[in-house]
């Protein structure tokens, strides 16, 4: 039998401010990474968003 996977996206907003982008993406990815999620991919939606997947293991 074939592993269910479980994805997540999330839309972050940026907010033009290279230091705070950078911080906020950073949270984002530890606090996805400690609930078991691993990145996948990214993508940006506009200038001021970017769609982020995530996968783990169901």
């Amino acid at each position: 039998m074939a592993a269910i996977k479980q994805y997540q996206v999330v839309i972050s907003k940026l907010q033009g401010k290279v230091r705070e982008d950078e911080e906020n993406l950073t949270d984002l990815l530890n606090e996805r990474a400690r609930a078991g999620w691993s990145f996948e991919h990214a993508s940006p939606l506009a200038q001021t968003r970017v769609m982020l997947v995530f996968v783990r293991q169901a």
